[in-house]
C-alpha cells in the first residue's frame, strides 16, 4: 500500500467519517485537487492550488469559491457573460459542504 504525506494546517479540524458533512479539514484538497482543481493546478496529483486556509474560520475553503478573483482564471474575469455559469458549474463539481468523499486514512506524525 502506497503512503503519502500531506502537511495539514495544526488547526484544521479531524478528518470527518466518510459520508459525514464536510468540515473543511481539506484532507481531499491536499492529497489531490478535485476535477475542477486540475483545470486550476493544471496537475492531477498533490495539492490543489485553489485551497486556501481561513483564519477566520479555522479551516481549508476551496478559493474558487470564497475567492473567485484570486484563483479563477484570468480569462475568466474578461469575458464576463461566462463568469456567472463557469463559477456555478465549479460549484457543482466541487461539491463543497455535501459530504466528505475522502477514502483516505490520517494518521497524526510527531
Amino acid at each position: 500500500m502506497q503512503q503519502d504525506r500531506i502537511e495539514i494546517h495544526i488547526d484544521a479540524p479531524p478528518k470527518p467519517d466518510l459520508g459525514q458533512p464536510c468540515n473543511g479539514c481539506g484532507v481531499c484538497c491536499l492529497a489531490e485537487p478535485c476535477p475542477v482543481g486540475m483545470l486550476i493546478s493544471r496537475r492531477r496529483k498533490g495539492a490543489c492550488d485553489a485551497l486556501r486556509w481561513s483564519v477566520s474560520e479555522g479551516c481549508y475553503r476551496c478559493g474558487l469559491l470564497s475567492a473567485p478573483q484570486e484563483v479563477a482564471p484570468a480569462w475568466l474575469w474578461r469575458w464576463t457573460w461566462l463568469r456567472r455559469p463557469w463559477l456555478a458549474w465549479a460549484r457543482r463539481v466541487i461539491a463543497s459542504g455535501k459530504g466528505c468523499d475522502a477514502d483516505l486514512e490520517v494518521e497524526s506524525t510527531p
